[in-house]
């Protein structure tokens, strides 16, 4: 007993500072698992217990016991009792973790949706796809490359894949309890859908990329510089820490802050615009915010990307969430079918024409697909690329909209091909190379 006794209070202080240390990450913990589960309930419809076993089944955010408050529209999280986080559903802004002092309320104003549909068959409009037998598509060979991509569901852990091909659906395959109706976490895949918002006000000849970054506060000192270009190709030079392990940028961010539009607004240069390039979420969201100043109210900001590019491209099931002060999350929150993820494919392999009307200039394309310095060829502006062979058996002119936990859309212009992917795992547990090689095989 003596032993026990001398140990436990050796162990005390070990314990004591274990808890010190790691207390502030369930911040983390509880902040993902409730925001998590409010969004993929009510925005994208979908069972609570699948949510749980499958979405939420990760190291550490597992510790989290979830419940749901139905009647308030919200979804509540804590560790063991501690850190307790609540994240709830405001309507045509999708989820938003809230603490004690948010009150429902403050009411925001919502998005206007045109929600008519397009007299076209997929994917330039809403009606059934055309059942075309394409006589260079070798439709066996697409189906093995389908299924394999299935074909390991513990490793791989694929959900959905789409492939596109000239304009017609070559074909399209779901996992149970997902289907071509279910909205689908683009994660950083709404970077792209972002910038593609600075590509249509260039087209409507309200901003260019080389204009500096309107902050008042960057006026008078060296960030005043940096460009709307230098922001889109994350070569800034602002300090950014992009790290989800610990309380770092990226997750103060993301689970401490009300406005995140503004969190990388007061970092300091650590070198010069286009001298490094630094991957910063961020970057986005302070992209976001200088895009709702260039509207005269909040309703405009909110109405934009629904006019001119969402629902004017039929991407009706698509729900941008916004943080607590009504600014659109544009590092990771946009929820839409992998059907409305390809149509956004189809838009940058047809440079930005949408049955007859251009929604960004051409040239955009070569914009967002122009090599970032430093970037070793994988990006461009807001943009992944293939320009120096990452994946070495598919096109190098291919690029994509990238998302964690392997979130994608590949545009393949040599190939007249836009191909979807969504799931629970990225490279290497699900082989990009293999899966595009195979998938390319089907028009060669």
């Amino acid at each position: 007993m003596k032993y026990l006794k001398r140990s436990l209070f050796l162990l005390l202080p070990i314990l004591g500072t274990l808890v010190y240390l790691n207390y502030p990450k369930l911040n983390i913990i509880s902040g993902y698992a409730s925001k998590y589960m409010a969004s993929a309930t009510y925005v994208a419809e979908r069972d609570s217990s699948s949510i749980v076993e499958n979405d939420l089944k990760m190291p550490l955010v597992e510790l989290a016991e979830v419940s749901l408050d139905m009647k308030n529209s919200a979804a509540l999280a804590s560790v063991y009792g501690l850190m307790n986080r609540k994240a709830i559903y405001r309507e045509g802004l999708g989820s938003v973790l809230v603490d004690s002092d948010y009150s429902t309320d403050d009411t925001m104003p919502q998005p206007y949706r045109s929600f008519e549909e397009i007299a076209k068959a997929y994917p330039y409009g809403h009606l059934k796809e055309k059942d075309t037998l394409l006589p260079e598509v070798d439709y066996d060979q697409l189906n093995r490359a389908s299924a394999q991509a299935f074909s390991n569901p513990e490793t791989q852990k694929t959900r959905t894949v789409l492939v596109l091909y000239k304009g017609f659906l070559l074909g399209e395959r779901y996992i149970d309890g997902f289907s071509k109706d279910t909205r689908v976490l683009g994660w950083s895949m709404t970077k792209s859908l972002l910038a593609t918002c600075y590509g249509i006000l260039e087209h409507q000849g309200k901003l260019e990329m080389d204009w500096p970054a309107p902050i008042p506060e960057w006026k008078d000192d060296e960030r005043g510089q940096i460009t709307l270009n230098h922001l889109l190709r994350m070569q800034s030079g602002l300090a950014w820490e992009e790290d989800y392990s610990k309380i770092s940028d990226v997750t103060q961010m993301l689970f401490l802050e009300d406005d995140m539009s503004w969190a990388q607004k007061e970092k300091k240069l650590i070198a010069q615009p286009t001298e490094v390039w630094n991957y910063s979420s961020g970057t986005t969201n302070l992209l976001s915010g200088i895009l709702r100043q260039q509207f005269r109210s909040q309703q405009e900001y909110l109405d934009f990307p629904y006019q001119f590019l969402i629902d004017k491209i039929g991407m009706h099931s698509m729900v941008l969430e916004a943080d607590v002060k009504g600014n659109y999350v544009g590092s990771y929150y946009a929820w839409a079918t992998t059907r409305d993820w390809a149509r956004f494919g189809q838009l940058y392999l047809d440079k930005g024409s949408w049955n007859g009307e251009q929604v960004f200039n051409p040239s955009w394309v070569d914009y967002i697909t122009e090599v970032t310095a430093d970037s070793d060829g994988e990006y461009g502006a807001h943009f992944w690329l293939n320009a120096q062979g990452k994946y070495p058996d598919v096109p190098r002119d291919l690029f994509s909209c990238n998302g964690f936990q392997g979130q994608y859309v590949f545009v393949i212009p040599s190939k007249s091909m836009v191909v979807v992917r969504t799931g629970l795992a990225e490279n290497p547990e699900f082989d990009v190379n293999g899966f595009l090689a195979e998938v390319l095989k089907s028009v060669e």
